[in-house]
This record gives C-alpha cells, structure tokens and sequence, in this order.
C-alpha cells in the first residue's frame, strides 16, 4: 500500500480493526479505529517476556498457545462482526506484521478475506504527523473575551475546527469536562483527519493558547495562529454571564445527572481550579470567589455573582493585556452576528 492510499484511508476515515493490545490503542489511536485485541495486555507482557528471552519463534509459539480454542474462536468472532458491521474495514496492528498478518490469516480460515493497513497504526500516525506540520491555509483566529460563545460560533461556521470540542475541554482553568481528554496523539490524529477534511481556503479556529487542558497543539499550528488575523467578538457582561451559567452551571449539571454523576462534582471541580489559579487570583480574591461559588451550589447565593465576579477580577483583565500584545491583527470586529457573517465570507472552497 502506498503513501497515498494511507493518506486517503485517514482522510475518508476507513474503518479499522485495530488488533493492538488495549494498552497500546489507549495510548493513542486513529479516530474510527475499534480495538479488537489479538493479545489482552497481559498476554502481550508475558509474550514481550518471552521474545527478549528466547527470540520471535518461541514467542509466537507462547503466543498461538495463549490465544487457542474457545479465546480464539472469541476473537475471531468479534473480528466477524466488525467485518460484518464495516465490509471495507481494514486490520491493523502496530506496523502491520505478525499480529495484523496472524488476525487475517485466522479470518481467511473461517472464508473471510479482509485488508491490512500496510506499515500498521506507525504508518498512518506518520501520515497525521505530515498533515499537521505542513498547513497551507489562510488561518483566522476567533478571539473575544471568556464567555462571549465563540465555540458557538465556531460551529456555525463551514470552514472551521471545533479545537475545544476535539479536546473535549472547554480551554479555560474551568474548563475540564467529566469525561476524560484524548491522549496527545488521539487528539492530533483528529485534527489531522480534520485538516484533510477542511476544503476550503481559509481556515478559522478559536483563540487559545498552545495547551487545552491536558493535550498540546501542534508546534506548527501555534505558530500560524501566534500571526493570523484576528476577528474580535464583542459582547456585553450580562451576555456573557448568562453564556456561562448556561454552558458551566445549567448544562454541567444536566450532564452530570445523565452520567449518574452528584451535582457536588461539578461544584468541586470548580473549587479545584480556583485552587489552580490561587496563585494569580490572590488569596483575598481566591476567598471571595470560593465564598459565593459555595453559597451558589448551596443555593445561598446566584452563580450570576461569582460567574461576574470571576469575569470582572481574573478573566477580563488577563484578556485585555494578551489582546493589547496582538491588537495590530485586529481585522474585523463586531457582535456575534457580525463576527459570524464576516467569517462567512471567508467560506471559499479550494479550487
């Protein structure tokens, strides 16, 4: 297989069997990939033991005898189904040796026939890599103070990225979710799938910093966003209030019940970044926020006061200065509206 049919395998999101063990596939894995282990993580440790001990031979041996009988016959009819469920699925393994090799021989013997991803998850991961450090678009950021709706705006727009939607964080010390981020390399497999996808000639992306949460943007990516033009969404305080306790207060807590999550999660979540930020916030300010974030869950007091005070003393004050750093790359400015039809305009298809 070549480079270019890999290329397209990420790009059109092929279905893949991922036979890597969970260990490997959690650490990171291509979007649309189900991981249906030849070899559980302990079985592939004993093996491991084995090859460095022994050689490759006497590993596969201890290998075919862990997965034999009925653990073989559960493998391969999980293989079934997916196979089943995704005609066009392909198998993949690390690099495409033994265990995709193995797993395809094993479905031939039952009179399925399926590909293997050639070179494995190291080829295709090398295929993001390049996609992600040669960008050639015109990059736009969408700035705008701590709650004015940009990722809404952002999803309103044809030629964007969601980046805060494929980190699965909301970008802000508060903004971790109850459901855990991607790895690194999951995260930028899905950007690269994303970038591939994008056809148009200009791309717009919120405003962050290289980090979101736990997982990095690409170096080439912080530097093209570090000298876009900025479009500015200008919003008033009570907006931007009613933004937050709808998104931070509102949907978090429905979020939580859904999950059988208690409410005092999302609240303790909370007092957890405030203690993140302490050292910025200052100790009295910290207090202050802490005081009217617990009479809020506890229903002594609004969320409105600790969300505007949060706004007014941290958030606002840190904005401006960042944004007087970049002020010359100001392009357009405006209300929601006017920020989301300008950005339209940009909505030029490649070629």
């Amino acid at each position: 297989m070549s480079k270019a049919e890999n290329l397209d395998l990420v790009r059109n999101q092929t279905p893949l069997i991922d036979v890597r063990a969970p260990i490997e596939f959690k650490q990171g894995h291509i979007p649309n990939s189900i991981n249906l282990p030849i070899l559980t993580d302990e079985e592939r440790h004993r093996i491991g033991i084995v090859y460095k001990q022994q050689g490759n031979e006497a590993a596969v041996r201890v290998g075919h005898k862990l997965v034999s009988g009925s653990t073989k016959a559960e493998r391969i009819a999980g293989w079934l189904k997916a196979c089943k469920d995704n005609p066009h699925a392909q198998i993949m393994c690390w690099r495409g040796g033994q265990r995709s090799t193995i797993a395809q021989a094993w479905l031939e013997e039952v009179g399925v026939s399926q590909k293997k991803v050639t070179g494995g998850f190291k080829a295709l991961r090398q295929v993001c890599i390049e996609v992600l450090d040669h960008p050639n678009k015109n990059w736009w950021l969408l700035s705008g103070r701590t709650g004015s709706a940009k990722t809404v705006i952002i999803n309103e727009l044809a030629n964007s990225i969601d980046l805060e939607g494929r980190a699965n964080h909301r970008g802000s010390a508060f903004g971790r979710r109850l459901t855990p981020q991607p790895t690194p390399v999951t995260f930028e497999n899905s950007l690269a799938i994303d970038y591939l996808n994008h056809t148009y000639t200009d791309l717009v992306v919120e405003d962050e910093s290289r980090t979101i949460g736990s997982v990095g943007l690409p170096q080439v990516w912080s530097e093209q966003m570090q000298t876009a033009s900025i479009a500015l969404v200008e919003v008033s305080i009570d907006e931007r209030v009613a933004h937050i306790k709808k998104e931070y207060v509102t949907d978090a807590l429905l979020e939580a019940a859904t999950m059988g999550v208690p409410d005092g999660q999302i609240q303790q979540n909370y007092l957890d970044a405030l203690q993140r930020i302490k050292r910025r916030l200052g100790g009295l300010r910290q207090g202050e926020m802490e005081t009217r974030l617990n009479q809020a869950f506890t229903g002594q007091g609004s969320h409105e006061s600790w969300i505007s005070y949060l706004l007014t003393e941290y958030y606002d004050p840190m904005y401006d200065f960042q944004l007087s750093k970049k002020s010359e790359r100001i392009a357009f400015r405006g209300d929601r509206k006017e920020v989301l039809e300008f950005l339209q305009t940009k909505q030029i298809s490649e070629g």
